[in-house]
C-alpha cells in the first residue's frame, strides 16, 4: 500500500513512523513552513522539553531517511482527486502527479494576530497563544492578556494559574459585558478597553503596552487570543465533513468522512493544539490506515472463496 502523509509536523511524522514501521510505502510532503517556527522551544513534550521546533524536524526526519520505503519532499500539494477505483492523484506544486492508496491530512492550523500593531514582533518570544506551552516560562510575571473576543473571562481565570498578576486588553475591539467586569473585578484583574497603540520592548522581549491615550502599562509578558484557520483547503475541497467548531471531522480514529482519507493533528481538534496531542493522532490515525488495508485484504479473499 502507498500511503501519502501530508504535513510534516508532529501529527505528519509519527504517522510515517507507524506507517513505515508497519511495511507501507509512505510518501510524506512538507512544505517545511511549521506554525510553531514563530517559537523558540517547545515544550510539554516529554523526554522532548525545550527542544527547538527545528531541531524537533530534523531529529525527524533522520528517524525516518533510516526507511528506504519513505520518501520525503519538501513541496505543497495543490490537489487531491479520488478516482472511481479508489486511488488518489496528488498534485503537487511543481506539477508532479503521484497515486496513493490512502492519504494522511496533517497540514495542522495557521493563526492570525489580533490587529495590534507591533504584535508580531513579540509573538513566540514574550507573548505565546498557549498558557500549557509557555505558561510555566511566564510564572508569576506581570502579563498582559490581549483579547478581542468573549473568552476575557475564561482565559484570565485559566491563567491565575500562572500568574496573579495579569492586565487584560480588549483594544477597542469588545466590549465587556457587565457581568464580565463584575468577575474581572472580584478577581482583582485590571482592564483596558481603549484601543492600543503599539507593545513597547526589545529583542522581542516585551516591557509595556502603550494606549492611544497615552498611558502605559508595564508588561514583562503575555498571552493572545488567534484567530484560526486550516492551513489549506485540501479536506474541504476533497469533500470531507467539518465539525461545528471548524475541524475537520474523524470517527476517533482518525478516519474522515471520506473513506481513504484520514486527519491528524491539529485540523481535527483545533484546539488544544500542542505538539504531543498531534504526535499521538498520528499514531492513531496510521493504525486506523493499517487496519483499514488489512480489512481489505480479507474481502478481497472472502470474495474469492465465495466464487469457488
Amino acid at each position: 500500500m502507498i500511503c501519502a502523509v501530508i504535513g510534516g509536523g508532529p501529527a505528519g511524522l509519527n504517522a510515517a513512523l507507524l506507517l513505515a514501521r508497519a511495511r507501507h510505502k509512505v510518501i510524506l510532503f512538507d512544505n517545511a513552513k511549521p506554525r510553531n517556527a514563530v517559537t523558540e522551544t517547545m515544550h510539554g513534550f516529554i523526554t522532548r522539553e525545550g527542544i527547538s521546533p527545528l531541531k524537533f524536524r530534523k531529529l525527524a526526519q533522520q528517524e525516518l531517511a533510516q526507511f528506504k520505503h519513505v520518501k520525503q519532499y519538501q513541496s505543497t500539494i495543490t490537489d487531491i482527486k479520488r478516482g472511481n477505483n479508489g486511488i488518489f492523484t496528488i498534485t503537487t506544486a511543481q506539477g508532479k502527479k503521484i497515486q496513493v492508496n490512502k492519504v494522511l491530512l496533517a497540514t495542522g492550523l495557521q493563526e492570525s494576530l489580533p490587529s495590534i500593531r507591533n504584535i508580531a514582533h513579540y509573538y513566540g518570544h514574550s507573548v505565546f497563544s498557549c498558557p500549557y506551552c509557555d505558561g510555566y516560562e511566564l510564572r508569576d510575571r506581570a502579563l498582559a492578556i490581549f483579547t478581542e473576543v468573549n473568552n476575557v473571562v475564561s482565559l484570565t481565570s485559566l491563567l491565575q494559574q500562572w500568574s496573579k498578576r495579569l492586565f487584560v486588553f480588549t483594544n477597542g475591539k469588545y466590549k465587556l459585558t457587565t457581568s464580565e467586569k463584575e468577575l474581572l473585578k472580584a478577581m482583582n484583574i485590571a482592564v483596558y478597553e481603549q484601543p492600543i497603540a503599539q507593545l513597547v520592548g526589545q529583542k522581542g522581549k516585551l516591557q509595556g503596552v502603550l494606549l492611544k491615550d497615552g498611558s502605559k502599562v508595564n508588561c514583562t509578558g503575555g498571552f493572545v487570543s488567534t484567530y484560526w484557520r486550516h492551513a489549506g483547503a485540501l479536506a474541504t475541497e476533497i469533500g470531507c465533513r467539518l465539525t461545528e467548531q471548524g475541524g475537520i471531522w474523524q470517527d476517533g480514529k482518525g478516519r474522515t468522512s471520506i473513506q481513504g482519507v484520514y486527519v491528524a493533528g491539529d485540523m481535527a481538534h483545533v484546539s488544544p493544539a500542542q505538539a504531543v496531542i498531534a504526535a499521538g493522532d498520528g499514531v492513531k490515525a496510521a493504525i486506523s490506515m493499517n487496519q483499514d488495508a488489512a480489512q481489505q485484504r480479507l474481502t478481497k479473499v472472502q470474495a474469492i472463496i465465495r466464487q469457488q
